[in-house]
Formats: structure tokens, C-alpha cells, sequence
């Protein structure tokens, strides 16, 4: 399967090495220099993942996932030249699914653009599940609440997936980050409570009263919504 990235950096040199590189592995690449052009490109190239500097000239690659965020759970890897943990996890409370800190080796980016879109390509072949208002259509990777459709980070829906499919078994953190491979390991801790957190907001799902996700103090989280019976019917 060929897959189109879209490259948002205002480092021409390294969007010119990146586009000859990712070629060689059959990706269909474009590349932006500030945040305008890469929004744009966003809505018109309509890629299958983003790689995005934080760097950038009038505004910040955080403020640019913000704004994907809003309207598209496109997969994004940041790039940044800074190392700090709390960049990363400021990042991935954004909705980022990786982060890559400057300089990189290419061939690593590669093997965590192939894990990301791993997760796309493969999460949940399973069929259409309602849980009271909430459905899952895990071939399209759709969730809906209440008929509302909501839209989820590839990270979020992999979480989900997991959960559900695990139903009433208490997950570790450890084997939530299997679902969220890819991720520094170094903050891995924070990206999975940060990922439970967000999961549960776009869910409406008070944690004190949890309908799909409880908490398990010291040990992880559990799926706890009873299926529906009757079908859903096809959207």
C-alpha cells in the first residue's frame, strides 16, 4: 500500500533529504515550510500521516496540531531539536501519536512512521459493537456517541481497541504501550494516563462514575460497558 506523508518543516535542506529518502521506501511525500502552507496542504493532499516540526515561523508545530486536531485524527510524528520530556508530553496532550527529537537517524523516523501506520492499517478487523450510546466500527476506525460522530487520535482508538476487545480484564500500563508502541518509552507512564485522560474526555466519561473506562489504582484500566445486543444499524 502506498502512503501519502506530508512533511512540515521549515528546514528546506531537510525536507528536500527526507522526500529523496522516504521515496526510496514507496511513500508519496510533500513538504510545507511554515504553519499556513502546511495547513493547507493538510486539506487539499489529505495525507495518511504528518510529520511536523514544533519549530516553525509565526506559529508553533504545537499550535498547528492543535489545529489538525480539530477537525482531523490524521497520524502525527513530531520533530523538535529540543529534547525536554515535557515538550514531548505537551505534545502528545495535543493529540500527537509519536515524537522524534532533532537530529535523527532517517531510518529511525522510518521505523516509527511504519509503526504508526501499523496501528491505522491493523487496528480492530472486528465488526460493528455498540456499548448503550456509544458504537465502535473497528474496520473504519469510527466511534460514535449518541449518533454524534467523535473524532479520535490514532493513539486513542488504539487504546479503545485494546480495552475492548480485553473487555473486564484489568490492563497494565505496560500492556496499554503495546497499543501505543512507537511512543519514548521515557514518558511512557504520563503518555498513557495522559491518552486514558483524553479518551474518557471525548467519551464523556466521568471517571468517578465510569460507563466504558475505570481506573484500577496501581495497576491500570478495565472496559467495563455491556454490550448491546440488538444490531446498529449500517451508517
Amino acid at each position: 500500500m502506498s502512503w501519502t506523508i506530508l512533511v512540515i518543516d521549515d528546514d528546506e535542506k531537510l525536507n528536500r533529504l527526507l522526500k529523496r529518502f522516504l521515496k526510496d521506501y514507496g511513500f508519496e511525500v510533500y513538504s510545507a515550510v511554515d504553519a499556513h502552507e502546511g495547513l493547507v496542504k493538510c486539506r487539499t493532499v489529505l495525507p495518511d500521516l504528518i510529520i511536523l516540526d514544533v519549530m516553525l515561523p509565526g506559529m508553533t508545530g504545537f499550535d498547528v496540531c492543535k489545529r489538525i486536531r480539530e477537525t482531523s485524527a490524521v497520524p502525527i510524528i513530531m520533530l523538535t531539536a529540543r529534547g525536554d520530556v515535557m515538550d514531548k508530553v505537551v505534545g502528545l496532550e495535543l493529540g500527537a501519536d509519536d515524537y522524534l527529537p532533532k537530529p535523527f537517524e532517517p531510518r529511525e523516523l522510518v521505523a516509527r512512521m511504519q509503526a504508526v501506520l501499523r496501528r491505522v492499517q491493523n487496528t480492530g478487523s472486528d465488526r460493528r459493537r455498540r456499548f448503550g450510546p456509544l458504537t465502535i466500527d473497528f474496520h473504519r476506525r469510527k466511534v460514535w456517541l449518541a449518533d454524534q460522530e467523535v473524532d479520535l487520535t490514532t493513539s486513542e482508538f488504539a487504546a479503545l481497541d485494546l480495552l475492548v476487545r480485553h473487555a473486564g480484564k484489568v490492563l497494565d500500563r505496560d500492556e496499554i504501550m503495546q497499543a501505543l508502541r512507537g511512543i519514548d518509552s521515557e514518558c511512557f507512564n504520563r503518555v498513557v494516563d495522559i491518552t486514558m485522560s483524553r479518551l474518557r474526555q471525548k467519551l464523556g466519561d466521568d471517571p468517578r462514575r465510569p460507563q466504558y473506562i475505570k481506573t484500577v489504582w496501581g495497576t491500570g484500566y478495565t472496559f467495563v460497558a455491556r454490550e448491546a445486543v440488538d444490531e446498529t444499524p449500517s451508517r
